[in-house]
């Protein structure tokens, strides 16, 4: 098998790019081929094909690539401290991640829940992580007692709201709101 070129992965890398924005813009079941080649400024679908057997396996890639480059993100901005401020971490991380790449964000949600991606359960690990924070949290006493698996669906639904409504919501206030929201939801 030989290596891709470098123009095949730039072109590669340019229609995951066109399907990000695409899929943001329009949602997932009226992201096509031809949708793709069009934002990408591609002369033909068969650019596509060529690189992607079909529409799964491109969304699967573009999951995988926002997935990893979220969670890159959220990562160096963690480690800070107790419980409690990891959890802050956590949630400014979300908000500043979504400043930078709403499309990628939005992209993200609507894949997921319209979408049977292939990821081995790597998209669960938000969820999981963040209820063994909660559950640090708790042991430290630095929270109250409560499920820390349904407060982690309840602070990750809310930061999901928060991005499919992002392009008409100050992102200042959202942080602001989400952050005392979650403070006095775990309490302490």
């Amino acid at each position: 098998m030989r290596a891709k070129s470098v123009t095949e992965q730039a072109r590669r890398a340019q229609i995951v790019a066109a399907a990000i924005a695409t899929i943001a813009e329009l949602d997932y079941a009226e992201t096509s081929f031809k949708a793709i080649a069009a934002r990408a400024g591609l002369s033909s679908t068969g650019l596509i094909s060529y690189h992607f057997k079909n529409k799964q396996e491109l969304v699967d890639v573009v999951f995988a690539d926002i997935l990893e480059r979220f969670q890159e993100f959220v990562h160096a901005r963690m480690g800070q401290g107790g419980a409690r401020e990891e959890l802050r971490a956590f949630l400014v991380a979300n908000i500043a991640f979504l400043r930078e790449h709403r499309a990628d964000m939005v992209a993200f949600l609507r894949i997921r829940a319209h979408a049977a991606v292939t990821d081995g359960g790597i998209a669960d690990s938000d969820h999981a992580g963040l209820a063994d924070l909660l559950r640090q949290g708790q042991q430290a006493g630095e929270f109250r007692v409560f499920d820390p698996d349904v407060m982690a669906v309840f602070i990750l639904a809310m930061r999901n709201g928060v991005v499919l409504r992002s392009g008409s919501l100050d992102l200042d206030v959202c942080e602001r709101e989400l952050v005392a929201a979650v403070d006095l939801a775990t309490g302490g």
